[in-house]
């Protein structure tokens, strides 16, 4: 386990004020510049003889506490805030200031912290993201309109440090609230949180960074507040330029780059990554994470029900860059159980506002269309342009919900597809809470608590007829992690679609068959011991296919020798 207090100098920095120390007893870091530094902050818990060293007497308070002291006392301040709202600006307040101390504090409350830190509060955060700014947090804002300074900007922001991962956004797709400009450099922080709190990456080696080129939201435009590019977002050849300029950018300057694409538009995502994935290590979490979630609920579900992949008839709820991603993901591993590509394309159906999705509509999009259906195959096809309708012609035994249109999994829709198979399997995915397509307790209601569901948002365990059924969370958070822990400790050049699939089998091997109510996933509050799980294993596949770097024989030794741990490190800089 490697777990080093981080700063943000360059070995070479480091190594002259070494040299410094050692030959003259002053410091070349101020006792201001070190405890406004998060990286180098404990706040009381510096010791006796750090704060002679840096001067620190009289800075702080002069009680030293540990650790296990602060992280007691930061949770009975937290759990005085009387909103999700205010509970996650008091965390954030906490990370702006000491790294070490909140991912403590994260880790020892995952399950409460995961809502407040992420989805559905950090909705409300990026929403009022202008109103509330008062730290940068590392981030970098790169504009459209500025790109000769995007190395300088990342330059800066890195600050000297060794960065493994970014997550960029160009935040037009923000889960399920839309286009938030350069507010949405918000979801690139939550995720980079979240992938230090369940899987260990070092927090010094993380980078947020959002591309404004734009927006379309009128409320921000026309928002004094609003600190992002005052212009209708850009899109074509001019956007796509501005997007290769920041990869080669980052690229070059991080070699070691894992470049994480999130919440980027319909029109582009797709294309992006297909542009990317064979050239460097990257991953789309709405495309890739979210189907691999599914894939790896969907064979949870088959070990409880016992029934064969590959009997399944899939439908889709929403078909825009989330839902055909998952069905590509579904789809592909359909085929890598040894069905034809032809025949395995007739067990899918997407269903958008439209209605069922058929080949011979103009404004498909590149990923609908191989799934996208002959008229020829319905005597009735002119009239499935609901999903109620759809529902009852296709008879599917997987309903996944991507729509963001609260409400729409009816007891009609349920029970309709329910009668033609003993096990549904439905997962309405949309959040935040507003946005889901049905409740889970309804879901278990009208099929007699026959359905094995899975939620986007957390949701309560439900009581029905003397059986308790967990309720499984699709929450990304289960894999993204470990995916990327496991392929930057794999040193991975590529993350293929065999690592993808490794994450999604070491996860859907967990649930328990036997046990009544048994969820499809395992909970969120052992997030960290299963990104241990999803690490290991698409660690292993990367070494299988040869994908590594640098020479590596163990996975789960690279793994754990990758792993950062919260725990204050003597400083010594």
């Amino acid at each position: 386990m490697r777990a080093v207090c981080c700063s943000s100098l360059t070995n070479d920095n480091k190594r002259s004020i070494n040299q410094l120390n050692e030959e003259e007893p002053f410091m070349t870091l101020t006792a201001q510049q070190i405890i406004n530094n998060p990286f180098l902050n404990k706040g009381t818990a510096f010791t006796k003889a750090e704060r002679d060293r840096y001067g620190l007497n009289g800075v702080l308070p002069p009680a030293v506490q540990t650790l296990d002291q602060q992280v007691a006392q930061a949770y009975a301040q937290y759990s005085q805030k009387p909103s999700a709202l205010e509970k996650r600006i008091f965390l954030m307040d906490i990370f702006n200031h000491n790294h070490v101390l909140f991912y403590a504090l994260f880790g020892q409350h995952v399950a409460e912290f995961m809502p407040i830190v992420y989805d559905p509060t950090i909705a409300d955060t990026i929403e009022n993201y202008s109103a509330l700014f008062i730290d940068p947090q590392n981030a970098t804002y790169l504009s459209i309109e500025d790109q000769d300074h995007i190395e300088d900007a990342l330059k800066a922001s890195a600050d000297g440090r060794d960065i493994r991962l970014i997550v960029v956004t160009d935040a037009e797709g923000i889960l399920g609230i839309g286009d938030w400009g350069t507010q949405g450099v918000d979801i690139a922080v939550g995720k980079l949180m979240v992938y230090t709190a369940a899987a260990g990456i070092d927090p010094s080696q993380v980078l947020p960074v959002v591309l404004d080129a734009g927006t379309n939201n009128e409320s921000l435009l026309n928002d004094d507040l609003y600190l992002g590019l005052r212009k209708q977002r850009v899109y074509g050849d001019e956007y796509h330029a501005f997007v290769d300029k920041f990869v080669d950018t980052a690229r070059t300057l991080f070699p070691k780059l894992y470049l994480h694409f999130e919440d980027f538009g319909r029109s582009n995502a797709a294309d992006i990554l297909d542009q990317y994935k064979d050239q460097l290590t990257t991953f789309n979490d709405d495309i890739q994470g979210t189907g691999i979630i599914v894939l790896a609920g969907i064979l949870g579900a088959l070990n409880i029900s016992k029934q064969k992949m590959t009997d399944q008839v899939y439908m889709s709820f929403g078909a825009g860059t989330a839902g055909a991603g998952i069905t590509q993901r579904i789809y592909e591993e359909f085929l890598q159980q040894g069905m034809s590509e032809d025949e395995a394309r007739k067990h899918f159906y997407l269903v958008d506002k439209q209605g069922l999705l058929f080949d011979d509509m103009a404004d498909l999009t590149p990923q609908q269309r191989p799934f996208a259906r002959s008229r020829s195959e319905f005597a009735n096809a002119d009239e499935l342009t609901s999903l109620a309708a759809a529902v009852k012609a296709v008879h599917p035994t997987i309903l996944v919900g991507t729509s963001t249109v609260p409400g729409t999994f009816t007891e009609e829709v349920v029970t309709e597809m329910a009668a033609h198979t003993d096990r549904p399997i439905i997962f309405p995915l949309s959040n935040p809470t507003k946005l889901a397509e049905a409740k889970a307790e309804d879901l278990i209601k009208w099929t007699d608590g026959r359905a094995l569901v899975a939620t986007g948002i957390p949701a309560a365990d439900v009581e029905y007829k003397g059986v308790t059924y967990a309720i499984g969370q699709a929450n990304n958070a289960l894999v993204y992690p470990g995916l990327g822990l496991g392929t930057i400790a794999a040193t991975s050049k590529l993350l293929t679609d065999g690592m993808i699939s490794a994450a999604a089998h070491s996860l859907g091997g967990i649930v328990d068959p036997d046990q009544a109510g048994a969820a499809v996933l395992p909970p969120v509050k052992q997030l960290a011991k299963f990104s241990q799980t999803v690490a290991n294993a698409v660690a292993q596949e990367a070494l299988d296919e040869g994908l590594n770097e640098d020479p590596i024989t163990d996975a789960k030794q690279a793994v754990a020798d990758a792993k950062w741990e919260p725990e204050y490190k003597e400083l010594n800089i």
